[in-house]
């Protein structure tokens, strides 16, 4: 999927560079009549830069020039890691840049399970929002394998847990939205994300993908040492991911709710999908069925990590903006 994206982006780019280049510099100009010669006289002003982007931010080219910096500060950021017992490194990825609602997850996500789970906790966040377009690295394919691989080089591979929280719209096709419109940013399908952890070595994860259709993330991804939860099953819709949400029914119900009571992500799994049917219920909703799958070994190494955790108080929700606090007042 990658591969054809670019390569599209590649002839897009050619096709604007041969526009932009003197006339004398074309391909085979000495062999065409004059008369057919393209006239290249005044650039073409450039399309206007999406409403979605802040007018204070740095343009698009430069924020993308910036990423690798960034990611690079923020890895350095990571608070150091406790010897002698497994350590949990907790990665989120808020995919769409439309919707305040998955900032504000990811975010949250972050200040939970560090507040709550303690030192051995070590917590990244990748997002796209416009109003963190300088302060947080963008959640991108590119961001998510250079994070995966910056996290790996700090963690203990044999003992510590990688936690990957991904929070987005999904696609019957199970694909991930990820955009911040106007980046030209790379889709992530179930095999893609299955392909980019396979190809580094964490022999302990917990994936959640928080989206739509997303239990269609659970074949690709289960295997030994991994625990796969979905927040719908592979043809089913999750809810609460619209702009009238600060938080989606999966979000406020296992990470709000639900962990703030215990410390066991199976645990709190089953209380969170017993009250997302409760809320499903009473709105009249088709059940999105929330899915989980155990592979071998990684409940132990879980319950492992538990024994060095004494869990502090609960964490309250505060969303990060409202997509209805930023929305533009009507006179």
């Amino acid at each position: 999927m990658r591969t054809l994206l670019t390569i599209a982006a590649a002839l897009s780019a050619g096709v604007a560079l041969a526009a932009w280049l003197p006339v004398d510099r074309l391909p085979d100009a000495a062999d065409t009549p004059s008369a057919t010669l393209p006239q290249v006289e005044t650039p073409v002003e450039p399309a206007a830069v999406s409403d979605a982007w802040p007018a204070s931010a740095p343009s698009p080219e430069q924020v993308l020039y910036a990423q690798p910096q960034m990611l690079r500060d923020a890895l350095a950021r990571l608070t150091p890691r406790v010897a002698g017992k497994p350590n949990l490194y907790l990665l989120t990825f808020a995919g769409d840049g439309g919707e305040d609602v998955f900032r504000n997850e990811a975010e949250y996500a972050a200040r939970l399970f560090g507040s709550r789970f303690g030192p051995s906790v070590h917590s990244l966040v990748l997002e796209n929002n416009p109003a963190t377009l300088t302060t947080r690295p963008l959640a991108s394919w590119s961001n998510l394998e250079a994070a995966l691989d910056g996290i790996q080089q700090v963690m203990r591979p044999d003992q510590d847990i990688l936690v990957l929280y991904i929070t987005s719209h999904g696609g019957e096709d199970h694909t991930l939205l990820v955009d911040m419109d106007p980046l030209p940013l790379d889709q992530i399908g179930a095999q893609d994300l299955a392909d980019i952890l396979a190809a580094r070595h964490f022999k302990w994860k917990v994936v959640v993908v928080n989206a739509c259709y997303s239990g269609g993330f659970v074949p690709p991804l289960r295997g030994p040492g991994t625990m796969v939860l979905t927040a719908a099953r592979s043809d089913r819709s999750s809810f609460g991911c619209g702009s009238d949400s600060d938080v989606t029914y999966f979000g406020k119900a296992w990470l709000v709710d639900a962990l703030n009571h215990t410390d066991n992500f199976v645990d709190a799994f089953k209380q969170a999908r017993s009250d997302i049917a409760t809320w499903e219920k009473q709105d009249e909703l088709t059940p999105s069925e929330p899915q989980i799958d155990i592979g071998s070994g990684i409940a132990a190494q879980l319950a492992a990590w538990r024994n060095h955790v004494v869990p502090g108080p609960a964490v309250s929700f505060k969303p990060a903006v409202s997509d209805a606090a930023r929305a533009p007042t009507t006179p």
